[in-house]
C-alpha cells in the first residue's frame, strides 16, 4: 500500500528535522574539537586517591580556596571520615559555611553576587574530575594541567588567563601560593602559518610555595576532587580484585570437578 500525500509530507518533514539535527551535532563536535585544540596538551596527574595524607591536604585546599565560590552539593562533610579525619577534626578545621558536620558542601558566595561578578554561577565541583575527561586524558589530567597553567593577562576582566582554558572567566584564586608566572613560547611555522608552541614558564614574582611544592599541592587538590567524584572507588577496586580471584578459583574447582565426573565415561 502506497503512502498518502499527508504521510509523505510528514516523512519529509521528519527527515529534514533529522538532517538539521545531524548538522547541529556535527557543528557542536567541531566546536568542541576546536576549543580543545586551543589549549595545551594535558599533563598526567599523579594518582593520589590512596594517599590519605594527600587527600586530607587536598580537602583543606578545597575548603579554603574552592568552596568560597564553588559548591560540592553531593558531598557531605562527614564523608571525609573515609579519608582518615574524625568528625571533631572536620568541625575544627573544615566547617566554615555551616556548623553541622552532616551538611553538604555548599558555596559561601551568594548566587546573585556570583552571577553579577562572573556572568554566571560557578559550576558544582562534586563530579568535576569525572566530567572533564576527554581526548587529552582523564578529568584529573585536565584539572591538574588547568590549575598549573594560569598566567597574568591584563587584557582579561579578571586579570588572568589560562593555557588549558583560554579566556577563562575564573580568576587565579591560588596565585598567592604559586606567585605570578609568564608563559614562554617558541614560534614555529606550520602549513604556512606561524604558531606559538609553549615551552615553559618564567617566574615573575615568587609565591609562598616553590614551583615544585605548588605542583605537589595541586596534585593533592586534584586527588581529592578525583576521590570526591566517587568516594567508594578504592573499595570498588578492592572488592573487584577479590571477586576476580574468587571466580578464578571457582573456575579451577569446577574444571577439576567436571574432569572427575566424566573420567569414567568414554
Amino acid at each position: 500500500m502506497l503512502p498518502t500525500e499527508p504521510e509523505i509530507l510528514t516523512m519529509t518533514k521528519t527527515l529534514k528535522q533529522l538532517a538539521l539535527g545531524l548538522v547541529a551535532v556535527l557543528a557542536l563536535a567541531g566546536n568542541v574539537a576546536h576549543a580543545a585544540s586551543e589549549g595545551i596538551a594535558w599533563d598526567k596527574a599523579p594518582n593520589k586517591t590512596n594517599d590519605l595524607g594527600a587527600l586530607q591536604n587536598g580537602a583543606k585546599l578545597f575548603v579554603n580556596y574552592c568552596l568560597n565560590c564553588h559548591s560540592a552539593a553531593f558531598m557531605r562533610y562527614n564523608r571525609l571520615t573515609d579519608i582518615g579525619l574524625t568528625e571533631q577534626q572536620i568541625k575544627d578545621n573544615l566547617l566554615f559555611a555551616t556548623d553541622k558536620v552532616g551538611e553538604t558542601m555548599k558555596a559561601a558566595i551568594d548566587p546573585k553576587q556570583a552571577k553579577d561578578w562572573f556572568g554566571g554561577n560557578p559550576p558544582d565541583l562534586t563530579v568535576i574530575a569525572r566530567s572533564r575527561a576527554g581526548a587529552g586524558g582523564s578529568g584529573a589530567d585536565y584539572l591538574y594541567t588547568y590549575l598549573r597553567t594560569y598566567y597574568r593577562d591584563d587584557t582579561k576582566a579578571s586579570g588572568w588567563n589560562n593555557l588549558a582554558f583560554p579566556s577563562v572567566a575564573m580568576p587565579h584564586v591560588l596565585w598567592e601560593l604559586s606567585g605570578e608566572r609568564k608563559p614562554l613560547f617558541d614560534v614555529k611555522e606550520e602549513h604556512g602559518h606561524k604558531v606559538q608552541v609553549f615551552k615553559g614558564w618564567q617566574q615573575v614574582t615568587p609565591g609562598t610555595l616553590s614551583p615544585l611544592q605548588y605542583d605537589q599541592a595541586m596534585a593533592d587538590l586534584v586527588g581529592y576532587m578525583q576521590w570526591m567524584g566517587e568516594p567508594a572507588q578504592n573499595t570498588r577496586v578492592r572488592v573487584g580484585v577479590w571477586v576476580l580471584m574468587f571466580l578464578l578459583m571457582f573456575t579451577f574447582i569446577a574444571w577439576r570437578l567436571n574432569a572427575s565426573f566424566w573420567k569414567d565415561i568414554k
